[in-house]
């Protein structure tokens, strides 16, 4: 209805997924680029596979569709068993170096969408609003919003505020602990403006309704929550894991996907829904046939 609020996460999916070869050998080394730590440096925190084949000191380089090598990584350190950082060398200028990096890279759809990525993808694993890069993984809730029908909730009066939560690969991976206090998440960068909690606190004052679209827009916002139970102009990063019986301040109805099992997006709905009714709403899909995870369908919980 008019006044409500509708908050959605404006992060935008860059070409993360990059395919080079070893120095000397030549083997075939995908490089999926996790987050940038120094931009003048053009030092980035990435995962590499196979893992075994790259040690630091190692030079990786990457290749246009001619077989030319435009740009080469020296690997400068090592993170995890998978992980690595590494160093890019380009001679271009910064704009430069921002293109070459997007004409190598490939869309970072899920492991488990089981081919390779389209041209298409580019456009449709990205909502019709994201604005600002930073996402190796798309807020699916939002790819339902075409620009027709943000238009059609515009004119009814439905404010849509917007928040920045750069969503990481942690948000597909299984929680493997029995106790969930246990589980550690992956810091993920948000920002939440002045104009966004303004509006939104408006709308809890007036006890109108507060949608959150997506279980990313749902962390941004209990990441800044007041010692009163409002949102806050915030920056910086969030791990937090929400899991029952978490209180939740802000959001009284959210549109999600279907979700992997074993992940802390079902987790957090389950805590946001309840179980049994969670439960019960993915046996219906499962009957219904309603298709699940990233490219799938969507549900209302109010």
């Amino acid at each position: 209805d008019e006044d409500d609020v509708m908050i959605f996460n404006n992060t935008k999916v860059f070409p993360a997924r990059l395919y080079g070869k070893k120095e000397k050998t030549g083997a075939q080394i995908e490089v999926f680029l996790l987050r940038e730590l120094n931009k003048e440096s053009r030092l980035w925190d990435v995962l590499v596979d196979p893992a075994r084949k790259i040690r630091v000191g190692n030079k990786l380089y990457f290749s246009d569709n001619d077989g030319n090598d435009i740009l080469v990584a020296e690997v400068v350190d090592n993170t995890t068993s998978r992980g690595r950082t590494i160093r890019f060398f380009f001679d271009g200028d910064e704009e430069e170096y921002r293109n070459v990096l997007r004409q190598l890279g490939n869309t970072p759809l899920p492991k488990y969408i089981n081919r390779e990525p389209e041209a298409l993808d580019a456009e449709r694993y990205q909502t019709v609003y994201a604005s600002r890069t930073g996402a190796v993984a798309a807020p699916t809730a939002g790819l339902h919003f075409s620009r027709s029908l943000m238009k059609r909730l515009e004119i009814k009066g439905i404010n849509l505020p917007q928040v920045t939560l750069h969503v990481g690969l942690g948000t597909f991976r299984d929680i493997e602990v029995e106790d969930l206090s246990k589980h550690k998440m992956e810091a993920e960068f948000f920002e939440i403006t002045q104009g966004t909690a303004d509006i939104v606190n408006k709308a809890q004052a007036n006890k109108r309704r507060i949608c959150s679209v997506g279980t990313t827009s749902m962390r941004t916002i209990e990441s800044a929550v007041s010692a009163t139970g409002t949102l806050k102009e915030a920056e910086g990063w969030t791990n937090l894991f929400i899991y029952h019986p978490f209180e939740f301040s802000i959001a009284n109805s959210m549109i999600t996907n279907f979700h992997l099992p074993k992940t802390s997006l079902i987790i957090m709905i389950a805590a946001f829904a309840g179980r049994d009714l969670i439960m019960d709403a993915y046996q219906e899909a499962i009957k219904e046939e309603y298709r699940f995870f990233s490219y799938g369908d969507a549900m209302l919980i109010i």
